[in-house]
């Protein structure tokens, strides 16, 4: 089930993040959305778990993948941003590709 969207204080600019709770492995963060009804969460504290998180009409399914793929996703979804021109969801992307994965 999908937590409520909490605010990060911490930025200057306010901006949102997703959490979602994992019944076995507690809290997850929402690294990016790769199409519609599939979003790329990482444990919170740890970020060495990947799920593809499915929403489907009767509840969301967690696919836990692997690192590599979860960086194959997220440079898709790169791809595909990038394909449109610039935009600032490509810029933080790109942060959070490197952040997570460099």
């Amino acid at each position: 089930m999908l937590n409520p969207i909490i605010p990060n204080v911490s930025q200057a600019r306010m901006e949102t993040e997703q959490y979602l709770n994992h019944p076995t492995f507690g809290l997850l963060y929402k690294v990016c959305s790769i199409e519609e009804t599939r979003e790329l969460f990482a444990t919170l504290y740890a970020q060495r778990l990947f799920f593809l998180v499915k929403n489907q009409g009767e509840g969301l399914q967690f696919d836990p993948i692997g690192r590599s793929d979860a960086r194959i996703l997220m440079e898709g979804r790169l791809r595909d941003l990038r394909r449109n021109g610039p935009s600032q969801e490509f810029q933080k992307l790109q942060a959070t590709h490197k952040q997570t994965f460099q």
